[in-house]
């Protein structure tokens, strides 16, 4: 038995904490909230961040939308599910910092169900978080995924190895043969073995988001930079862009049902720059980026 109400308490639960925390953390900016409605059904409330001590631009969206028929980028792994009605409700959050040391992070958990008159319903959980960093630190990366694997460990001692494979295999630049980042997890079509079991291992990953990013950012933002660092940071950025327009679902599915677009967009960096094949130097801190931490490698 599903209880959509307890699910989207908890993701307006959710929204509040990560906002309070992250807000605090900043030190000088506030998240501004807006809220909106949407015309087929449902709508959010959408939170972003700019111009802060240490975020240059972050978002924290909650939606809850409902409509007649799954669009195309929720049914192409499930054709079985074409012409059901669906809800579907989630936070999502992108993080742009400023200072280059500082990863962007993006983390999401959602709950989607699929209904169709004489049939039983159909309900996944999925969700995740990934970081990506712009000048990669060993400490951080041991960090994020010890937090993700031990968010993971109750519920089993092969789910963090899974969904940490999935996350490297599904934030993958293929027209670069690059990840986007260092990885994390990821999870989708989640409903194994119950709601209960399901909903508490979205839950397990919403909670420790905060505690595996903070403090990153807490010991990165004190890191002097330079203008060299601030142009490569732009650099990499373009590879966020590019992957987010190109392959992520949620986009596609926020702009495949009609969406708010600010809202589904915000995850987009204020400042970006592309170069035409434009390389490290040898042996740089840049070139490290792709030689050591771009690479899949097991983390813990």
């Amino acid at each position: 038995m599903t209880n959509k109400t307890a699910v989207k308490a908890y993701l307006l639960d959710l929204q509040d904490r990560i906002c309070n925390a992250l807000q605090v953390e900043d030190g000088k900016a506030s998240f501004q909230e807006d809220s909106w409605t949407r015309e087929e059904g449902g709508g959010g409330r959408s939170r972003v961040i700019t111009g802060g001590g240490v975020f240059e631009k972050g978002g924290v969206n909650f939606s809850h939308v409902h409509g007649t028929r799954l669009p195309p980028s929720a049914t192409a792994a499930r054709p079985e599910l074409a012409g059901r009605s669906f809800e579907a409700m989630g936070v999502s959050l992108v993080m742009h910092p400023e200072n280059p040391y500082i990863p962007t992070s993006h983390a999401n958990v959602r709950f989607f169900i699929a209904e169709k008159p004489g049939e039983e319903p159909v309900w996944w959980f999925g969700g995740g978080y990934d970081l990506t960093p712009y000048y990669g630190n060993m400490e951080d990366c041991q960090h994020w995924h010890q937090t993700a694997k031990a968010a993971c460990d109750p519920f089993g001692e092969e789910v963090y190895p899974r969904l940490k494979q999935w996350c490297d295999e599904y934030f993958f630049l293929k027209h670069r043969n690059e990840p986007r980042g260092v990885g994390g997890l990821f999870f989708d079509d989640y409903n194994q073995p119950n709601f209960e079991q399901s909903f508490g291992l979205m839950r397990s990953v919403g909670d420790s988001y905060v505690e595996a990013y903070l403090p990153i950012v807490n010991r990165r933002k004190v890191t002097p930079w330079g203008d060299q660092e601030r142009q490569f940071q732009l650099y990499r950025r373009g590879r966020y862009v590019e992957f987010n327009l190109v392959y992520d679902r949620g986009t596609l599915f926020g702009l495949q049902t009609g969406g708010r677009t600010e809202s589904i967009l915000m995850s987009l960096p204020p400042l970006v720059r592309w170069e035409y094949d434009w390389q490290p130097e040898e042996g740089s801190a840049e070139a490290e980026l792709n030689n050591v931490y771009l690479q899949p490698r097991a983390w813990v």
